[in-house]
């Protein structure tokens, strides 16, 4: 069974070859699509340096955690202590007793990277700074950022405080896919505090200068250079740029622009369905006379944009399966293939329910019933 996929595109896809890759002067660079996760473009994005306030980008995604998990609110009030409102570099100027909301203190560290408002989180998640760091680390071992040690909460210069531009795509990925509320304070570019008393730009200026932007995190210290996590959404697709150790703000712009670019210029997202519905396939000796076959819930492909018009699929099921089947087994295949056939991808067709082998006193009333209906 093989049909064309009702996918509509835009014209201009048809016209999109292969594009070559974007230089970049960054030393450590990553792009990302968020969905699947496929890596676009890399440049060293293994090799450790220091984040500067990228690093809140962990701090943020273990608050929207908490708050996800119902044991923190958006309302709850945090009490600024001494260290916190110690911090230097970019801060909001938070005093030892100052009693501020999650929500205000959020808005602060994604808005203006404030270093104290992003301690006071910490603290009153973990206890302390060093027990939320600890928990920091867990989480990025947790996510895979093998690159990544973390020393503080907030990014200031600190001995052994590095990760990398892969690592950095790996949270903010999980930020943005599991916690996309967070976006309400990500896209803000100009917002107060204290009741209008406390102002606040974002330090992201590709807010204001790049179509789509969502996002994320920049940073920079005389060590770390300029560096940023931006992330842009088109047309349904969300990139995750990271660049590390940029000279100067424009060298980092004009990078992250450059990769973004390149992304969304050449690659979409194609969500498969079966164009008819799946019927239910027999069982053999089943205690249900058939199963419910299903499509794998993994079914969005990214796609160079040239590869994505003229999709066809074939539908591979046998014609029954024996008893027991267990929701999630495999029972086939959905192939996609391009105009010129290429296989996209092989989606597994899975039992979408459980059937259980037939018992031998359910075996003998079916006889039974088989005996009486032949006479």
């Amino acid at each position: 069974m093989k049909r064309m996929l009702p996918l509509l595109l835009c014209a201009a896809a048809l016209c999109v070859n292969a594009h070559a890759a974007p230089e970049v002067a960054a030393p450590s660079a990553l792009l990302m699509e968020k969905t699947t996760g496929a890596v676009l473009f890399a440049k060293d994005e293994h090799a450790p340096r220091e984040p500067a306030s990228v690093t809140k980008i962990m701090t943020v995604l273990l608050t929207m955690e908490a708050i996800d998990a119902g044991t923190l609110d958006y309302d709850d009030t945090v009490t600024a202590s001494a260290h916190a409102a110690a911090m230097g570099g970019s801060q909001i100027w938070l005093r030892e007793g100052e009693r501020m909301t999650v929500r205000d203190l959020l808005k602060a560290v994604c808005v203006v990277s404030g270093n104290d408002a992003a301690v006071a989180l910490g603290e009153h998640l973990a206890g302390s700074e060093d027990a939320f760091v600890d928990r920091m680390n867990a989480r990025a071992a947790e996510l895979g950022m093998n690159d990544t040690h973390f020393v503080n909460a907030c990014g200031l210069p600190a001995e052994g405080h590095v990760t990398s531009a892969h690592d950095i795509a790996l949270m903010s990925r999980e930020l943005l896919l599991r916690h996309p509320d967070v976006k309400q304070f990500t896209t803000i570019w100009m917002d107060s505090l204290r009741d209008g008393a406390s102002m606040l730009v974002n330090t992201n200026k590709l807010l204001r200068s790049y179509e789509g932007v969502t996002g994320l995190k920049t940073g920079s210290t005389d060590a770390a250079g300029y560096c940023i996590s931006a992330t842009a959404e088109r047309g349904g697709m969300e990139l995750i740029a990271v660049v590390l150790k940029e000279r100067t703000p424009d060298e980092r712009t004009a990078d992250v622009r450059a990769l973004l670019d390149y992304g969304f210029a050449g690659w979409t997202l194609v969500t498969v369905h079966p164009e008819e519905a799946l019927a239910p396939l027999p069982v053999t000796l089943g205690e249900r006379r058939a199963v419910q076959p299903v499509l794998t819930e993994d079914n969005t492909l990214l796609l160079e944009k040239s590869r994505a018009a003229g999709l066809s699929q074939t539908l591979a099921l046998p014609e029954s399966v024996p008893a027991p089947v267990a929701a999630g087994d495999r029972l086939g295949e959905l192939r996609v293939t391009d105009a010129a056939g290429g296989t996209v991808a092989a989606l597994p067709i899975l039992a979408g329910e459980d059937v259980a082998h037939v018992s031998w006193g359910q075996m003998l009333a079916r006889l039974l019933r088989l005996g009486f209906c032949a006479e």
